[in-house]
């Protein structure tokens, strides 16, 4: 079952249910926390569904972020793309990415709609997309389970981590994580789909679905969600740990290998087609989760600190 977020024919924002090339409308004042909140989505999903409160085209629709997440923590799921990364930044991959996921917490108020325009972060001029997917929780928890891990997943979607390459570069080494270079953009959706949609694809610690990003019409992302190395059971039993995940909370995959413009950079700067820029079409899919469509945006105008930075 796929649940989105939309403008209604009244304006309002409303929860629908994706069949075929309709949306099924649910009734006004509910959102994606309630449902989530109130048990198994496609159970609901099925019993909602019964009584529409109206019926619309998806072609005529403009799509929300699919919900307000609560949280959101990024893994590094994918320890390729830290590999193709290493040398350019000089950080050899540390040992211990493989004894657990580590995460960072970005901002959940800077979620944007699935085909909105992206603005580039003030200050920036190496704007840059990731390709990820998101888990989100659907049922709360704490110091959850491996085996039971998976239990928690209410659905997926695809998620973008927009970075500013040249203020993350300048921010990390003062190891307190990033901070504005990954401030401006989030993107979740088009849907959220539950597990049973892509359990037959089930493959190694994921599923075999291809993912891919389009930057003005060219490929430069073709890659699997099925060669990550940390699963989201591995990334929710550690996220737990000590503290509780709530419904709405979303866990990110990490990138992809390739699924940035700092990977090809970081491979062959002098062949380098250049960084995000105003006007750009980024185009981003995984297979049966949907795709994700923005034209890149002006920065806001930079308001100086008393440094002058």
């Amino acid at each position: 079952m796929r649940f989105v977020t939309y403008i209604s024919s009244v304006g309002d924002d409303r929860v629908g249910i994706v069949d075929g090339s309709e949306v099924i409308g649910l009734a006004p004042g509910l959102d994606m926390i309630s449902l989530l909140e109130n048990g198994d989505l496609t159970e609901q999903g099925h019993h909602l569904a019964q009584n529409p409160h109206e019926t619309v085209p998806l072609a005529d629709v403009v799509l929300r972020a699919p919900l307000q997440p609560r949280s959101i923590r990024d893994c590094a799921g994918f320890l390729q793309h830290l590999r193709n990364l290493s040398e350019a930044v000089d950080l050899p991959v540390d040992d211990r990415h493989t004894q657990f996921p580590p995460f960072y917490f970005t901002n959940p108020d800077t979620h944007i709609g699935p085909h909105d325009p992206v603005p580039i972060a003030p200050n920036s001029e190496r704007f840059d997309f990731e390709l990820e997917i998101a888990a989100v929780i659907g049922r709360s928890g704490s110091n959850i389970a491996y085996s039971e891990a998976e239990s928690h997943i209410a659905g997926y979607m695809l998620f973008c981590d927009w970075s500013a390459r040249d203020l993350q570069v300048q921010e990390m080494p003062l190891r307190l994580g990033p901070a504005k270079g990954k401030d401006t953009a989030n993107t979740i959706g088009p849907h959220l789909v539950t597990p049973d949609e892509i359990q037959p694809y089930r493959a190694q610690k994921a599923f075999d679905l291809r993912m891919t990003a389009h930057v003005n019409g060219n490929l430069v992302t073709d890659g699997r969600w099925n060669t990550i190395d940390w699963g989201f059971p591995d990334m929710i039993a550690y996220a737990s740990r000590g503290t509780r995940l709530r419904a709405g909370d979303l866990i990110g995959s990490g990138t992809v290998e390739t699924g940035c413009l700092f990977e090809h950079f970081a491979a062959d700067s002098s062949r380098f087609q250049g960084w995000l820029t105003p006007g750009d079409l980024v185009e981003l899919s995984v297979e049966h989760l949907g795709t994700l469509t923005h034209r890149i945006a002006e920065a806001d105008v930079v308001q100086p600190l008393s440094s002058g930075y």
